[in-house]
């Protein structure tokens, strides 16, 4: 089973590449994040006719989640639940026996905005619900844009992002906790190549200069870490014209 992550900004933009890179790469689940659709304009049909059935979640212009799967999913719950919030951020639903949860973590705009204050709620609020969605189902793996780069590591010139979100105590402490509740890490379980990213800026030649971070992240339960034989991140989407700033992030799980 192969399960995938990517922020896709705008699938209405980007849903020709969705289908191309879907036709190429045939995974069996792909979150998608940003689609920025009211439900009523999601592509279902488009997506149908390659052979990926869809739950989604979205609103106009903003944030937006999706999971497309090539057999039916199961149990969808939109949003957090106890956690009143009008942006839609998150859906779960069970494929083939493992539970998945999409998660767009807000960005947190700077330090000192209001912005940040609700995504280190935020995030509260959806560690409580892995918690609880961990509880009922052994093999879990939360996928998503998590705007949270984990380690200096995941940051081309961690002197350059000091101050900013992405990279601040809090929100690496709040990722932390996600880790903590028993939750691994599916890029970090392999040798990876030395700045590996999954997002780069659109301006000054970022992703031509391997300016990024690695933000979109699959974590899995342990049930889930140990069949779990590969994790990459597919950057040939960001050479497309009118790309997505992000890529996809793709894990293998040796389960039928």
């Amino acid at each position: 089973m192969k399960i995938a992550t990517w922020n896709v900004n705008s699938l209405n933009v980007r849903l020709p590449q969705v289908i191309n890179w879907l036709e190429a790469n045939p995974v069996d689940a792909l979150c998608l994040q940003e689609t920025k659709l009211t439900d009523d304009k999601f592509p279902a049909a488009a997506l149908a006719e390659v052979g990926y059935q869809s739950v989604f979640t979205g609103q106009k212009t903003y944030n937006g989640v999706a999971i497309l799967s090539r057999t039916a999913a199961t149990d969808v719950v939109k949003n957090i639940c106890n956690h009143e919030d009008d942006q839609q951020r998150v859906i779960a639903a069970t494929v083939n026996g493992v539970r998945l949860i999409c998660a767009y973590i807000p960005n947190g705009q700077a330090l000192d905005s209001d912005k940040y204050i609700y995504k280190l709620g935020w995030l509260t609020a959806l560690e409580a619900m892995v918690k609880d969605e961990l509880g009922r189902h052994p093999k879990l793996a939360l996928l998503g844009d998590y705007n949270i780069a984990p380690e200096d590591r995941d940051v081309h010139d961690p002197a350059a992002w000091v101050g900013q979100v992405l990279v601040s105590d809090k929100e690496r402490a709040a990722m932390q906790r996600l880790i903590e509740l028993g939750l691994h890490d599916a890029f970090r379980l392999f040798e990876q190549p030395e700045k590996t990213f999954s997002w780069w800026d659109y301006r000054q030649l970022g992703f031509q200069k391997n300016k990024g971070v690695r933000i979109d992240h699959i974590l899995l339960s342990p049930s889930l870490r140990d069949v779990c034989s590969a994790c990459t991140i597919d950057r040939l989407p960001r050479k497309n014209p009118q790309p997505s700033d992000h890529a996809p992030v793709i894990a293998t799980l040796d389960i039928e």
